[in-house]
């Protein structure tokens, strides 16, 4: 039986990582586990797939632009969703 544990997406980590950068920038829902699992859902549903295996095999075959474009649009999916998720509390809110 083939075992799979080693696979993911490679976003994920990256997606994590930016959140915890950018929360800072977001102290209310910094404050809230759940809010950020819910900014992290929103921006990893924006941005493709790209399952390896290991670290190397994702870095070794990309050119430094597309790296750029990678890293651009995770900036770009995580910025998206502190703002959807906010917008979404400000309208529970209200309510």
């Amino acid at each position: 039986m083939a075992d799979f544990s080693s696979l993911y997406n490679h976003h994920e980590r990256e997606v994590f990582a930016a959140i915890m950068a950018e929360a800072q920038k977001h102290p209310d829902i910094a404050r809230d586990a759940d809010l950020l699992c819910d900014v992290a859902c929103v921006a990893l549903n924006r941005l493709p797939p790209r399952y390896i295996r290991h670290e190397v095999d994702f870095s070794f075959y990309m050119t430094a632009g597309e790296r750029q474009e990678i890293d651009n649009a995770i900036n770009e999916a995580v910025t998206f969703a502190f703002q959807f998720v906010e917008a979404r509390v400000a309208l529970r809110k209200q309510a």
